[in-house]
């Protein structure tokens, strides 16, 4: 039988069930408050007069298809009349301040229409102690300390991947495994250092920049950049393979001068191979603003430039405009190139700054960037942009963490 009960309650009851520490708590439906039904609730705030005052929690019956926090939670008074007000106070804020995010969540994530008077309210005895929400990012757990309510001074809300206590994190980790979903889970730490569960979330369906990343990334070593106040940004790129562009070249001269039955390609075949490429990288050109080059192979390798630039020496007529058509192709290559605000290639490769490239009034908004990996790392970083399926035309993300390493990752 499904359960009625919306999903913050109805993971409380599964949580203590599991005898976690979560405490005391009841669940009051919207048809309690329309029927005045309150005999449970009257008897749950008797148990706890000592308290004063109460926490009452938003658990709207849809709530679990909004992102959190969407709905209030509410210090009351630990009365009847405490809970009346907290509730009507929720649904006088989802039709007021929290109007905009409904109806924006409702056109931008599909969030279902609701009818905010089937509000129901969760009431928990009021813990004094800090906040703290724990999600596992990733491959690390991050906590999030926020309304510190026991120190007189304060702290700025601050996250981390190292909680305060060690037990947290098992604690969280036990949390996710017996509920077996990706879950945001809500602790109050009281004055003692005691944990209280008091909230957690169903958030496998919300994708996060892990799961965007997860499969599809690359970490490189390093980013020169002259401005350094953003530290992430979105690029089409391109993918510049001069090793592979000129193995085909050779490889259609060796077919077009070996002696075998068949069809073989004409030289004209090899002259548009050129021209193709060229034509491809003014088409991309001018069809991005802003773009990113992914240099696999920027510069042509000198044993396949030699090769390339001799290999027809028999036909010294063909070789002498196949010689200049690669020598042409050579400066419109780093006419392309000048033109990309961002450069992902080995450490080697550098951009020529002048001082309109790096100081410039274009570089106020899209400074050049220059993301780099070390030269012992670039077999293993190339075949691992292959090996994901980086091509031309794909859209990036590049991340610069704090210490200046930056992630580049398919979107």
């Amino acid at each position: 039988m499904v359960s009625t009960l919306p999903e913050k309650a109805r993971l409380l009851e599964r949580l203590r069930e599991g005898k976690f520490n979560v405490p005391d708590f009841i669940f009051v439906s919207a048809t309690n408050f329309k029927k005045e039904s309150f005999g449970a609730l009257e008897a749950f705030l008797n148990k706890h007069r000592e308290s004063f005052k109460v926490i009452a929690r938003s658990a709207h019956p849809k709530e679990e298809f909004f992102k959190p926090g969407t709905f209030d939670s509410l210090e009351t008074y630990a009365d009847l009349n405490g809970i009346k007000f907290a509730r009507k106070r929720m649904i006088s804020l989802g039709h007021t301040s929290r109007r905009l995010s409904v109806l924006r969540q409702q056109k931008f994530s599909d969030a279902p229409e609701s009818d905010l008077d089937e509000m129901g309210v969760i009431v928990m005895p009021f813990v004094h102690g800090t906040n703290v929400m724990a999600k596992r990012l990733a491959n690390q757990w991050e906590f999030g300390y926020c309304r510190d309510r026991i120190h007189k001074v304060q702290s700025e809300p601050y996250v981390t991947n190292t909680p305060h206590d060690r037990k947290l994190l098992q604690i969280s980790e036990d949390v996710q495994r017996y509920l077996g979903f990706k879950c945001e889970i809500e602790y109050i730490i009281s004055e003692d250092g005691e944990v209280h569960v008091v909230q957690a979330k169903d958030i496998s369906h919300f994708e996060t920049q892990d799961q965007i990343e997860s499969g599809r990334f690359i970490r490189l070593d390093g980013v020169r950049r002259v401005r350094k106040r953003r530290n992430y940004r979105e690029r089409p790129i391109y993918v510049i393979d001069s090793k592979a562009f000129y193995m085909g070249i050779i490889d259609k001269c060796e077919d077009m001068i070996q002696d075998w039955e068949g069809p073989k390609p004409g030289f004209d075949d090899i002259i548009d191979m050129i021209t193709a490429h060229e034509g491809a990288l003014e088409e991309f050109a001018l069809k991005y603003e802003r773009f990113a080059v992914v240099g696999l192979s920027v510069r042509v390798p000198e044993e396949l430039f030699q090769m390339a630039n001799h290999y027809l020496d028999q036909m010294p007529d063909l070789q002498k405009t196949l010689s200049r058509a690669l020598h042409n192709n050579l400066y419109k290559s780093d006419y392309f190139l000048a033109e990309a605000d961002t450069l992902i290639a080995k450490d080697r490769i550098r951009v020529n700054l002048c001082s309109h490239d790096a100081y410039g009034i274009d570089t106020v908004r899209n400074p050049l960037w220059s993301a780099y990996w070390h030269i012992e790392r670039h077999d293993q970083v190339v075949k691992e942009f292959i090996g994901l399926g980086f091509k031309t035309g794909d859209m990036i993300g590049i991340d610069i963490d704090p210490e200046e390493k930056p992630i580049v990752y398919r979107l």
